[in-house]
């Protein structure tokens, strides 16, 4: 199987490198603007001169020379890229969100389906062993029906201002909104367990914490001419220098050396002082969803948490669901009549799994060839199955923007018909 790689930064490379390494797919065809990110993609899947690109405009015009394309560009080129790709009749693996504007995520669906093609879309936690074991307790009926969730995106405070304050993901208008970027993964997950569309969305949240206000006395614009640097958690040298080699120091260049990571936080954007950024979307935010199905759901979105992970707890009808993918860890309780009596309860173990997103991202480019092989349309990750999770994304934060309640199905009739 021969595949095109558009985007060679971290998540493009991890999808295209899993495909490449398990002797599944050939990378043929690089598409990068940044030369350094190109040259490292070309030379790991050996990919002739003739088939390294430095803008999409020039791949296309080659037709369709491979079997798929795998895109990982930034949020807001994808909708242009991915109607381009299924004109010439590529199936996509598409980084998510699809795109930050629901209304295009909908045409992308539309030309998907008109041309005949596969768009699968990297909701990489469907495929975790975490979130399936989950998914399975509800299913089986042992507990009863789903009653209410409360589910937690723990961001990490080092990840939110890697990403989220220094990074790529910082500006609404660059990007997308946090709730989109960072968590239409958390509403495709709750659709999916809930196994119902959602019915309303309300939603508050803000920028408190990473503001010019709340710099340290006497801290300046960048880390490493910064006097007050030495008692800030958030001083880049103490963020990248320890973990050279892997993320996110990885992000920051190619060299991967003290000098080159110095080099870089003297130059690029992640030497920048956290509270004296450009970043204008949300550190922290709710959402409160009911579901058609009657299920209300509370979701926390978070910045200032030790770890990353996602914890969850599941209320049915006759029983509990807690867990913490953290942990690889699930505990089952099922209700007793009284505080007294004992309760049945087992603990589920997971299992670590290899690659990212507790194997989430092997499963996926798995799912992705085996669909590509089979020439099957049947993937768990479809973009028919992850429209809705945008939708839900994006209604959370016109509930955010305005603070009223968002009705689900007028907010799609008026995306279907403006």
């Amino acid at each position: 199987m021969k595949i095109a790689l558009v985007g060679a930064g971290q998540r493009g490379m991890i999808y295209s490198g899993y495909a490449y390494d398990s002797n599944k797919a050939d990378i043929v065809a690089v598409v990068e603007p940044k030369e350094e990110r190109r040259a490292a993609a070309a030379e790991k899947f050996g990919i002739p001169s003739e088939m390294q690109f430095n803008n999409i405009e020039d791949f296309y015009q080659k037709g369709r020379i491979a079997d798929a394309v795998i895109i990982a560009t930034m949020d807001q080129d994808h909708y242009q890229q991915v109607m381009a790709a299924l004109e010439l009749g590529y199936d996509i693996l598409l980084e998510k969100p699809i795109s930050p504007d629901p209304k295009e995520c909908l045409m992308i669906q539309d030309k998907a389906n008109q041309k005949g093609c596969k768009v699968i879309v990297c909701h990489v936690l469907r495929y975790t062993n975490f979130f399936a074991a989950i998914k399975e307790i509800i299913d089986s009926g042992e507990l009863g029906k789903v009653i209410t969730i409360q589910h937690n995106e723990n961001v990490g405070n080092y990840h939110i201002a890697h990403s989220f304050v220094r990074g790529n993901w910082r500006r609404s208008d660059l990007s997308s909104p946090l709730v989109m970027q960072k968590s239409c993964h958390d509403m495709d997950i709750l659709a999916w367990l809930v196994g119902s569309e959602a019915k309303k969305i309300a939603s508050f949240g803000s920028l408190k914490y990473f503001r010019e206000e709340n710099a340290p006395k006497g801290s300046s614009e960048r880390c490493l001419t910064c006097k007050a640097a030495g008692d800030c958690r958030f001083d880049a040298r103490k963020v990248y220098l320890p973990v050279a080699g892997s993320w996110p120091a990885a992000v920051l260049t190619q060299d991967q050396t003290e000098e080159g990571i110095i080099k870089a936080l003297e130059e690029g954007p992640y030497g920048r002082c956290v509270y004296r950024c450009d970043n204008d979307v949300c550190d922290n935010q709710v959402v409160l969803i009911e579901f058609k199905n009657d299920v209300t759901v509370s979701f926390n979105l978070s910045g200032f948490t030790n770890k990353i992970s996602r914890t969850i707890k599941v209320m049915c009808e006759n029983g509990e669901i807690r867990g913490d993918d953290s942990l690889n860890q699930i505990e089952v309780t099922k209700f007793a009549s009284n505080a007294i009596d004992g309760f049945e309860q087992r603990i589920i173990h997971t299992g670590l799994t290899q690659g990212g997103h507790g194997g989430g991202d092997v499963a996926l480019t798995d799912d992705f060839i085996n669909q590509m092989e089979a020439h099957s349309n049947n993937s768990r990750s479809s973009i028919t199955q992850s429209v809705e999770s945008h939708v839900m994304a994006y209604a959370a934060e016109q509930s955010r923007m305005t603070g009223k309640i968002i009705d689900v199905d007028t907010l799609k009739s008026r995306l279907r018909n403006s």
